[in-house]
């Protein structure tokens, strides 16, 4: 035999003894290798559960200000920027020719007037001729023809001397609703036509606002029940990065059909913006509350785990050792889990170190920081919980 054959055995030995070591490394956690993870527990509490959409602030109510007649602009009485009142006054025209229609047609009414007393007064003289038999009956007819036909001219008058004066209010361009004026079309000395398409400016309310997002149309069964009971449902606006709420505010207007072309359902919601955080065009992330979950189960979001089965989580059992258990959730939101089915109050469950377990792995349970907080290799001791 060669010299060397003996070694070669020795040396086959040693590594199929590693091997065999070494390839089932859960073998030495069952068998005593407590797996350091950090542990918290299954809490209870009220949990609102949220629809999550993307939406656009709107302005509540949108006024491009135009004039109603031609003629000089005089003078501009507002502010770019300015918040305005309804009734406030914006602008003037040039009222000297409206005056002066206005004139013309309280002269005219003034001149059918007196000419109405005449025919008045000549009726009442016919009539006693008439019982004298001084005159005949068709004379009578017809003096009453004169005073209805001044009656009527006067008529006239009043209408037009009220539509004169409607021109000439249209001189003073007033504010139809509050809210804050933007950029100024046209400045003072120009002409301005009751046809100009981009008229004096455009006044924007912005206490309250809009913003109408969209929603899943599997959403619309859930939301047609909570409308259809005359709920008031709370709608919260956050920044782009969903961080920072910005305003709360309450659900409007859900739309009449659903988009095709998205799958989606459009809804409006309205928001006091007393602090004008919300401004018309931008863009926000929503919240739509639609539930609060009683007395609902929580965890930290890390403690759920997704394999093929679906989602798990480890629970930690009073001997040491870890039990995978399914669990079904309900939404995940803020680094906290609702959890449907699978978990009890109480229970403790492994928040980190999972990478290292399986089912029925010992472990120790270490605070956040990385000490110890309790120790376990299967013995049944006892372990704090040292989740906040």
């Amino acid at each position: 035999m060669p010299k060397f054959l003996p070694y070669f055995h020795v040396a086959l030995g040693v590594i199929a003894a590693i091997g065999i070591s070494g390839c089932h490394p859960s073998s030495a956690n069952k068998a005593g290798n407590a797996v350091p993870v950090v542990a918290g527990k299954v809490r209870q509490h009220d949990t609102p559960i949220f629809l999550d959409g993307i939406g656009t602030a709107v302005a509540f109510n949108t006024v491009t200000v135009h004039a109603q007649v031609d003629g000089l602009l005089q003078s501009v009485a507002f502010n770019e920027g300015q918040d305005v009142l309804a009734g406030d006054l914006l602008a003037v025209i040039d009222p000297r020719t409206f005056q002066a229609q206005t004139d013309e047609a309280k002269a005219k009414k003034a001149q059918d007037e007196a000419q109405l007393d005449n025919a008045k007064t000549t009726y009442d003289r016919s009539q006693t001729l008439l019982a004298k038999g001084m005159i005949d009956q068709q004379t009578v007819d017809t003096q009453k023809a004169a005073v209805d036909q001044f009656l009527a001219a006067v008529q006239a008058d009043d209408a037009a001397i009220e539509q004169a004066s409607v021109q000439l209010g249209y001189t003073r361009i007033i504010a139809p609703i509050s809210g804050r004026a933007g950029i100024r079309q046209i400045d003072a000395g120009n002409i301005i036509h009751a046809a100009d398409t981009n008229g004096l400016g455009v006044i924007t309310q912005l206490k309250p606002i809009s913003v109408i997002f969209t929603l899943p149309q599997q959403n619309w069964p859930q939301i047609q029940q909570l409308t259809a009971a005359d709920s008031k449902l709370t709608v919260v606006a956050y920044d782009r990065d969903s961080r920072a709420p910005i305003d709360q505010g309450v659900l409007s207007v859900v739309d009449n059909q659903i988009d095709t072309t998205t799958g989606t359902i459009k809804l409006k919601a309205t928001f006091p913006n007393e602090k004008l955080a919300l401004w018309p065009g931008q863009f926000v992330n929503v919240r739509l509350l639609v539930e609060t979950r009683k007395n609902g189960l929580t965890v930290p979001a890390s403690v759920i785990q997704r394999g093929p089965q679906g989602t798990y989580a480890f629970v930690i059992k009073a001997d040491g050792t870890v039990e995978v258990r399914p669990v079904q959730v309900a939404q995940i939101d803020a680094g906290t889990a609702l959890i449907d089915q699978g978990l009890a109050p109480g229970e403790q469950v492994v928040v980190d170190g999972q990478y290292k377990l399986q089912d029925g792995s010992s472990v120790t349970i270490q605070s956040p920081g990385g000490n110890t907080a309790g120790t376990s290799s299967g013995s049944g001791q006892k372990h704090q919980d040292s989740s906040p």
